[in-house]
C-alpha cells in the first residue's frame, strides 16, 4: 500500500455506530478521518475531538463539498439513506452507506443509478458480509462440508424498552424491527439459499405503525428459511444452517461472529462437532472498510462481494415482506 495516499474518510451521522466504525478505521492502515459532519455543530465538534478528525461540520452539504474528503460513511437514519447518498455521489464522493442501503427498491436503484452516473464506488455497509465466520461458513457451503442446504433458521430479536418517540418506533425515520435487524437474517437466508420463489409473512405493530416483530417463511425448490426479527424478546441469536451431510451453528451474536461450530453427519453437538475460532479485529467494521479501500484502490465501482445487485436483491427481498405485512412508511 506504499504507493497510495492514505484514503481520507468523512464521518456523516454521528450517533453510536458511528462511533464504533471510527473506532474500528482507526484500527486500518492507510486510511485517516478527515472530517465528520451533524446537524449540530457542537455534537461534531465533540465527535472530531474525540478521534482527533481536524474537521468539523455543522451540515453535511459542507462534508460533501470538501475537497480533501475521498469517501464518505453514512450513518444517519434509514430514511435519509438514500438522499444523502445521492448527494455524496453527486458531489464526486466514493460511498459507504449504513444498512439498509435505502428503504425501498426505488430509493437503492436511485442511488446505484447516481454512483454509475458519478463513476464512483458505493458500498451498502453490510459488514456481517465480511465478517471471517461468514466468510469461512459460506465457503463451507459451496464446498459441501454439510451437503445440499435445505433449512436455515435465524433471528435477530432481543428485548428492549423504546419510548414512543424513540427512532426504533419513529415511522417518520423508518423504524421497526424489519429494516433495523431483520436485514440480517434475510441477509444469511439469501446468501446460503438465495432468492426465495415464496415468501409467507406476518408481524406484529406498535401503536406507532412501526413493526415490534416479523416473522417470514422463505419457500425454495429445495427447502425453507425460518427468519425472524422484534425487540420485545431476548433469543438466542444463533444461526442454524441445514444441510443433507451436516449442519453449522454460529453462536450468539451470530452476525458479529467470532466463530462457528460444523456439526458433520447425524450426530448431536456433544459429538464430534468442530469450533471454528476466528477472532475479528476490533468489532468487525475493519473488513468492510479494507473492501472498500481496497476497491477504490484498484478503482472498482462496486465489491465483487456486496455488489449493486446484492443491495437489489435483499431490498426486493424486505420490499416482498413490507407488502405482505402492510409495512408502509408515511414518507413513501
Amino acid at each position: 500500500m506504499a504507493n497510495h495516499s492514505p484514503l481520507k474518510w468523512g464521518i456523516i451521522g454521528l450517533g453510536k455506530i458511528a462511533h464504533a466504525f471510527v473506532k474500528d478505521l482507526l484500527l486500518v492502515e492507510d486510511v485517516e478521518i478527515s472530517a465528520v459532519a451533524s446537524r449540530s455543530i457542537e455534537k461534531a465538534k465533540s465527535f472530531a475531538n474525540e478521534y482527533n478528525a481536524p474537521k468539523a461540520y455543522g451540515s453535511y452539504t459542507e462534508l460533501f463539498q470538501d475537497s480533501e474528503v475521498d469517501v464518505v460513511y453514512i450513518a444517519t437514519p434509514h430514511d435519509s439513506h438514500a438522499n444523502l447518498s445521492i448527494e455524496a455521489l453527486n458531489a464526486g464522493k466514493h460511498v459507504l452507506c449504513e444498512k439498509p442501503l435505502a428503504v425501498n427498491e426505488q430509493q437503492v436503484q436511485a442511488i446505484i443509478d447516481a454512483a454509475k452516473a458519478n463513476g464512483v464506488f458505493m458500498m451498502e455497509a453490510f459488514w456481517s458480509r465480511f465478517n471471517p465466520t461468514i466468510l469461512a461458513v459460506l465457503e463451507d457451503i459451496k464446498s459441501g462440508k454439510i451437503g445440499e442446504v435445505n433449512y436455515v433458521n435465524v433471528d435477530f430479536t432481543f428485548y428492549r424498552e423504546d419510548d414512543v418517540n424513540s427512532r426504533m418506533l419513529n415511522m417518520e425515520l423508518a423504524g421497526g424491527s424489519l429494516l433495523d435487524m431483520g436485514v440480517y437474517p434475510c441477509f444469511l437466508a439469501y446468501m446460503t439459499m438465495g432468492i426465495p420463489d415464496e415468501i409467507l409473512a406476518s408481524a406484529r405493530f406498535h401503536e406507532t405503525g412501526a413493526d415490534l416483530q416479523t416473522s417470514a417463511i422463505f419457500k425454495y425448490k429445495h427447502g425453507f428459511a425460518n427468519v425472524m426479527s422484534g425487540f420485545v424478546s431476548q433469543s438466542d441469536m444463533c444461526a442454524k444452517i441445514y444441510g443433507t451431510k451436516g449442519r453449522i451453528l454460529i453462536p450468539w451474536i451470530w452476525h458479529e461472529a467470532q466463530g462457528y461450530y460444523r456439526i458433520e453427519g447425524n450426530k448431536g453437538m456433544e459429538n464430534d462437532k468442530t469450533f471454528f475460532d476466528l477472532p475479528t479485529k476490533g468489532k468487525g467494521f475493519t473488513y468492510e472498510i479494507e473492501e472498500t479501500k481496497k476497491c477504490i484502490q484498484n478503482g472498482q465501482l462496486q465489491s465483487k462481494l456486496w455488489s449493486h445487485q446484492n443491495s437489489l436483491d435483499l431490498i426486493r427481498i424486505t420490499d416482498r415482506i413490507r407488502k405482505q405485512t402492510g409495512l408502509k412508511y408515511p414518507f413513501e
